[in-house]
Formats: structure tokens, sequence, C-alpha cells
């Protein structure tokens, strides 16, 4: 969770790193919560250095990005097979953990980013969430390029091409990321 990984990726929070281990979280899962985590970051320092009049909540998206799929110590079959299932068990486990639900939220919101009363966080989280595999999904870059441009009064097309830009290079090293995450097994 807080070791040196090839590529470098940021530890977990301590917090997340201590609910995780008292979860008996699989290696897998903390490898994949890590990758997504230093995507996020690498994400929220962008969106401060391009558009800083968005108004944005850092240590929220840092933790929603760290512990979204936390429903999966639970749902272990979701680590390689699909299912949703982890989801509403990710929040209720946060909550349980003393978790907020203004960050709880994140385990439930990270798969529901086309709902309408989501906010550019929980967008950045299912952005990071996609993006660490480089995977491109057009209806949510839509989402958050439109909120960038109400932000900054650009041209939609100017936030697209500065989106597409800083996605492509984070999608350049997903490979790394990958391979990082498939280093480690699913059961302890």
């Amino acid at each position: 969770m807080s070791g040196t990984a090839d590529p470098p990726l940021l530890p977990l929070p301590d917090r997340v790193a201590g609910l995780l281990s008292e979860l008996g979280s699989p290696p897998r899962l903390a490898a994949h919560l890590r990758a997504v985590h230093d995507v996020a970051h690498q994400l929220v320092v962008w969106v401060e250095r391009h558009c800083p009049g968005v108004l944005l909540d850092r240590e929220a998206v840092l933790f929603g990005a760290a512990t979204h799929d936390v429903g999966k110590t639970v749902h272990v079959s979701e680590l390689s097979g699909p299912g949703a299932a982890h989801e509403e068990a990710g929040e209720a486990l946060l909550l349980a953990h003393g978790v907020g639900p203004e960050l709880a939220r994140f385990a439930a919101t990270h798969a529901a980013w086309a709902r309408s009363d989501v906010g550019v966080e929980d967008l950045l989280v299912s952005l990071a969430d996609k993006i660490w595999k480089n995977k491109r999904v057009p209806e949510l870059e839509d989402l958050v390029v439109a909120r960038l441009a109400g932000a900054t009064g650009r041209e939609v097309w100017e936030e697209f091409m500065a989106l597409d830009e800083v996605l492509t290079r984070i999608g350049d090293r997903a490979d790394e990321r990958l391979a990082f995450q498939a280093s480690f097994p699913i059961h302890a």
C-alpha cells in the first residue's frame, strides 16, 4: 500500500491503508486503489493548474479514488469479473467504519457518473477509475469538459483538447499500472 512501486505511485493515505488492513483487503484491490489514487492525484493537480476557478475538494477526490472499490473486500469475485454489488457494499462499509457520507458516497457514485446530482469530485474519481487503464469513455469525458468550460468560460472544444492531452499522457503509462496491479494476488 505504500512501498516502492514500478511505475512510481503515490502511497495510499494512512487512513485508507489502515482501513484496508482492518478489512483484510485482497492485495490486488489495494494495488488497484493505489493506482487509481495516483491517477486521481495527477488529474487534481492538472485541474488546479489548468482551471484554478474550478472549485473542488482535493482531499475528497483523493479519498474517493483511494476507496472507491472498497466493497470488493466483500465481493472479491468482482476483482476479476463483472459486478456492481461492491458499490452499495462499499458505501455501507465506509459508513460503518466511521467515514462520513460525504466521503463514503464515492464507493457508490464512481460508476454512476451520469446521474444529475454528481459533483466534479465524483466525475474526477470516475475518470481516474477509467483512465488508469487507458479506458476512454466519451460520455464521461464530455461531462468533465462541460464542467471545466462552465467554470473557465473557455470554449468546449478548447477544454476538450486540453483534457484529451492530459488523459493521453496519463493513459500512456497504463500498461505499467496494469502490470503493477497484476503482480499482486487476488487472495492473500
